[in-house]
């Protein structure tokens, strides 16, 4: 014990986890609970057992909350803190069944009701996402608890606050993350996977951040352990995913590589700032790719494809390259080599985010919320909008994200 606390005595490395770029920075005890939990060591149970019943608080991130166990005195408003005034229906969007974009009507819900942790926030502009659609067909169910209600993303203002959740926020203006409710006047969202909307942002461009920069940071820069100087390679670079990763990797240092589908797009990546842009309808993406690193290949490849992408992917990487798998539009089998991967000692990783726990993606917040949000404060990054329709339209919003023509963001308005 060290001033009424648990000393647990071991860094992320005694716990098998890599200190690389950004995982340098997991060494407070509140990550390593987290990531042990998440990783579902044998040491997990008893490390978080032992630090919630030590640790109990939050920590503040700017205007926004995180909900962790950490040595952070707890503030506990009266419930008369936590209400503003509110309706108890709302407008949603929450089909009934699977189909096409014909089945995102507006129907009427009951406003939700923020658990522990949790803030109730009135909607002002939800991100539309590829996993949307997914939902909409039928091929991508909410996890358990979420809400049926599409919408990965949001911006709005907090209007409630449920017990353990900062009664301050009242009234103060977030964007956040959450596993579904988006389109909709309101939803609910857990305290520890907001952050707050600068001066910098519209609300808009604010709902358009969270789900792509969540995905691209967890992916692109702590499973592929992306440092500046290092080479990547993007596909679907003019997609919400493909142009974060863009605009990250011009603020962090990366070369980055796309590939689009037209001439026209890959114009527009080069203009976001991609270093190059390859046409794959065109272009044979490995052979552009041995020419533009004059043979040594990408220190990593994010990819969205899968199928047959994955070993041309492959034959892309340098010598230690990493290949980050988080979408499978070309299916989810593929045939590959593992003697190539031995003898070049690459790495074959992936992930989703959406099922991940409320601790893991507080984490990332908190990561962003030091990393990369004083850009974002200051001007420096920006989603790229294609196109913002109101709530009632979310069908052509869909017909928009269906046709495959965006570049960038497709962003639902609410009234």
């Amino acid at each position: 014990m060290v001033n009424g606390r648990l000393d647990l005595g071991f860094s992320p490395r005694d716990l098998g986890f890599k200190e690389h770029n950004s995982c340098m920075k997991l060494l407070n005890r509140e990550r390593i609970q987290i990531l042990a939990r998440e990783q579902d060591q044998g040491i997990a149970r008893f490390v978080w057992k032992k630090l919630v019943q030590i640790h109990a608080g939050r920590v503040h991130r700017g205007r926004a909350c995180v909900n962790t166990a950490g040595p952070y005195m707890a503030r506990f408003p009266t419930e008369r803190d936590r209400m503003s005034t509110h309706p108890t229906t709302m407008i949603a969007i929450d089909p009934d069944g699977a189909g096409g974009p014909e089945v995102l009507v507006p129907v009427e819900r009951p406003v939700p009701v923020p658990a522990a942790g949790e803030l109730l926030i009135r909607v002002e502009a939800a991100g539309v996402n590829r996993p949307d659609v997914m939902q909409r067909l039928g091929r991508y169910p909410p996890p358990p608890g979420a809400p049926s209600i599409p919408g990965l993303e949001l911006a709005g203002t907090v209007v409630a606050a449920g017990e353990d959740a900062d009664s301050h926020l009242i009234g103060q203006k977030l964007c956040a993350l959450v596993a579904g409710g988006g389109y909709a006047q309101y939803c609910v969202a857990p305290a520890g996977q907001c952050l707050p909307v600068p001066e910098s942002l519209t609300m808009v461009e604010a709902a358009a951040l969270p789900e792509t920069l969540f995905t691209v940071w967890t992916n692109l820069f702590e499973r592929a352990y992306a440092v500046e100087g290092d080479v990547v390679l993007v596909h679907g670079g003019t997609s919400g995913i493909g142009t974060m990763a863009i605009l990250l990797g011009r603020i962090f240092g990366l070369t980055v590589i796309v590939t689009a589908g037209s001439d026209a797009k890959c114009a527009r990546a080069l203009e976001i700032g991609a270093a190059h842009a390859i046409n794959y309808r065109t272009r044979d993406f490995v052979e552009e790719v041995k020419r533009i690193t004059a043979g040594r290949g990408v220190q990593a490849v994010l990819d969205m494809v899968g199928g047959d992408y994955v070993p041309r992917n492959l034959a892309c990487l340098a010598e230690e390259g990493r290949h980050v798998s988080i979408a499978v539009q070309k299916g989810p089998r593929v045939e590959i080599s593992i003697v190539d991967l031995m003898l070049r000692r690459l790495t074959l990783t992936g992930s989703t985010l959406r099922a991940r726990s409320v601790e893991f993606k507080s984490m990332v917040a908190d990561e962003i919320a030091r990393t990369v949000w004083p850009h974002v404060s200051a001007g420096r990054l920006k989603p790229v909008i294609d196109s913002v329709f109101p709530l009632e339209r979310a069908a052509d919003a869909h017909r928009r994200i269906d046709e495959g023509d965006h570049v960038g963001k497709i962003v639902l308005e609410v009234k």
